[in-house]
């Protein structure tokens, strides 16, 4: 079926949710159908994209005109039986959890199943999960639900115990790379450039491979951290990495944000250029809140992808300071990575890099990114 296609490095999790969607019952671990399913892998491993072709193949007629329907359909997200659970927030609300846990009650409408996909399913709350605890409790017979999330260990254990688990691995660098030169068409030097520097990651691989800027913003990123020489250097490193995340994040939202506006107004039938009437203002403040929440999180993972770049880089200066220079996933810095290596000692190294770690804890508790950052940042100095 063409649904598994543009899927790569994850052939065991795809042989398990092609038989159960093809109703084979060969052996429990590969074939049975269930509820409920929880797909865990780490960022970039493929999970929505896999939850989305499962949902795609349930949602299937089995015929070749159905089926090419069906499909066109969950790409767009408009499939009737099918409903997704996302956000562009911190969080995902409970009234859209409620809403879903609602929507689950109906029998689908021209498929088998009605179909609910949850990305991110642990950035729901505690309160939050046990809404949807409830409708794992008690599933409607032609309901199924798919969640997405990192680990397990991300959900409350009660909603553990109600799902069948699927983990995916992290794909190599020749798979995502070969994914990127048959689905977008890039060059092959490019593409192999990409999923080295994105470590695997499908969505960054992807970003990095379609827009020189992020490249060069990357390449930017590291470089500073390498000329890092005082504490005031690096207080002025920090403020400059946060305005290379946020120039990151406004290069994915401003023209989305534009985009949806122009969609509304044109949905209220208000012409461009046209005033907007005092009783649809409140809708347009409504989108315009969802915006501001959805750049705070756009911002987030900019940092988050900064920092994780920066992992990179000081893991490839341990490899060159324990001769292990094959590894390295930033070839492109090698004269500079070697250079980094002979000013501090392997343990300085590995304290940058708990740094880094810790760095990343901090901004996920909502401490200040720039103190953040400024405190990371200064046991990267080197002389």
């Amino acid at each position: 079926m063409a649904v598994w296609e543009n899927l790569t490095g994850q052939a065991e999790a795809i042989e398990i949710f092609r038989a159960a969607a093809s109703g084979e019952t060969a052996d429990e671990a590969r074939g049975s159908m269930t509820h409920a399913w929880l797909i865990t892998g780490p960022p970039g491993s493929g999970r929505s994209n896999l939850a989305f072709a499962f949902a795609a193949a349930l949602l299937c007629p089995g015929t070749p005109e159905g089926d090419r329907d069906a499909i066109r359909q969950v790409e767009a997200r408009t499939h009737p039986d099918l409903s997704v659970l996302t956000t562009d927030g911190v969080i995902i609300k409970m009234a859209t959890v409620k809403e879903a846990v609602a929507r689950s009650q109906y029998s689908p409408s021209v498929g088998r199943y009605r179909v609910i996909v949850v990305e991110d399913a642990d950035r729901m709350v505690e309160r939050t999960s046990n809404v949807l605890l409830k409708a794992l409790e008690e599933p409607p017979e032609r309901t199924v639900w798919i969640l997405c999330a990192p680990s397990e260990a991300d959900l409350l254990p009660t909603i553990r115990s109600r799902v069948r688990t699927v983990r995916l691995r992290v794909p190599s660098i020749d798979d995502v790379a070969d994914l990127l030169v048959k689905r977008d068409g890039v060059d092959p030097a490019i593409a192999e450039l990409s999923a080295r520097l994105a470590q695997s990651h499908i969505g960054m691989a992807r970003r990095l491979a379609t827009n020189p800027e992020a490249r060069q913003r990357r390449e930017e990123t590291l470089r500073t951290a390498l000329g890092i020489r005082s504490v005031s250097m690096a207080v002025h490193a920090a403020a400059r990495l946060l305005a290379i995340a946020g120039d990151d994040a406004k290069a994915i939202t401003i023209e989305r944000d534009a985009a949806e506006r122009e969609g509304v107004l044109r949905s209220l039938g208000v012409e461009p250029g046209q005033s907007v009437p005092a009783g649809l203002r409140s809708q347009i403040k409504a989108l315009e809140d969802d915006q501001k929440r959805r750049a705070v999180r756009s911002l987030r993972d900019g940092i988050d992808r900064i920092l994780v770049d920066l992992a990179s880089l000081y893991r490839d200066v341990m490899m060159v300071q324990l001769g292990r220079e094959q590894s390295v996933i930033n070839l492109e810095l090698s004269a500079d990575l070697r250079h980094a290596s002979t000013s501090s000692s392997p343990a300085a190294t590995v304290a940058t890099m708990d740094a880094i770690a810790l760095a990343r804890t901090r901004i996920q508790s909502n401490v200040a990114p720039a103190l953040a950052l400024e405190a990371m940042l200064v046991s990267a100095i080197r002389r």
